[in-house]
């Protein structure tokens, strides 16, 4: 009996010696699986940077935010005509980084040409706009006069898109009536020949359109500047995407385009009769 016992307490105490051999290397198998949790303190610092990025862009778009609420942008009505003058160039330079010094300053345009109107108390909101008209127009001016020169305007005002100049003509009406038109220089469901042939038989004192309609306007020579006064350029005014129309390559550089006109540029200099141009 004795004999026969041996070699089952060897095979016990063999089979107790490879459970353990096989829970050891288990154990140290296991320190293998901490490592996972090293990705996450390795992005911890990254993230960390990308908080600090975040929070150091906060105050600038904090400061917009605040200047740009109600689709206006009050920022724009705080500039004089040199501020006006440099933030004209700075967009232009900012929407095409390959404009040569030469292009920019042929699109350039010098600080006198502006009209001051950071005086201007109230909101630049479009219910505001007759009220600006008023206000920075020589004392005795009547707004609701025309030309007896057809298509002749004595104000023009400048907005990004027809469907922004339309709400513009719409806040005009009370200067509107039988001997003088409020008139409409857009594409937005007009074409270019109506909009020749309506200036062609129209006494018009205020036209309201687009950079490019306008400048096409101007150069087949139905729309007639020399007794205009006044170009005013909607620039307060922000749409949904919060742009406005020196935000965008589309709207800017057709109005740089319009306003550096040298039939423009030469009644910026023409004295007691010169034409101004204002930003509202």
């Amino acid at each position: 009996m004795a004999e026969n016992g041996a070699p089952k307490g060897l095979s016990n105490k063999l089979e107790k010696k490879r459970k353990r051999a096989a829970e050891d290397s288990t154990k140290q198998n296991k320190p293998e699986t901490a490592p996972a949790a090293t990705p996450a303190t390795a992005d911890g610092p990254s993230k960390k940077k990308r908080k600090n990025k975040k929070n150091k862009k906060a105050p600038e778009q904090d400061a917009k935010s605040q200047d740009r609420k109600d689709g206006v942008d009050e920022s724009i009505g705080k500039m004089d005509g040199r501020l006006l003058a440099d933030y004209f160039a700075q967009r232009a330079q900012k929407l095409d980084k390959e404009l040569s010094a030469v292009e920019l300053n042929d699109l350039s345009i010098p600080d006198s040409c502006f009209l001051d109107t950071t005086g201007f108390a109230d909101s630049r909101s479009l219910e505001k706009l007759p009220a600006f008209l008023k206000e920075f127009s020589p004392k005795g001016t009547d707004l609701s006069k025309a030309s007896e020169q057809k298509g002749t305007p004595h104000t023009l005002v400048i907005s990004a898109a027809g469907l922004r100049a339309a709400d513009v003509v719409r806040s005009l009406r009370s200067f509107q009536n039988k001997e003088s038109i409020v008139g409409k220089l857009f594409a937005k469901h007009i074409k270019l020949e109506e909009a020749k042939q309506f200036l062609q038989r129209a006494q018009m004192g205020i036209g309201v359109g687009t950079p490019t309609r306008v400048s096409d306007l101007i150069e087949s020579g139905d729309l007639k500047i020399d007794e205009l006064q006044r170009i005013v350029i909607d620039g307060s005014h922000i749409d949904q995407k919060q742009r406005g129309i020196f935000d965008m390559k589309e709207t800017h550089f057709p109005l740089l385009k319009l306003l550096t006109r040298p039939e423009l540029r030469e009644r910026y200099a023409a004295g007691k009769n010169k034409t101004q141009i204002l930003v509202f």
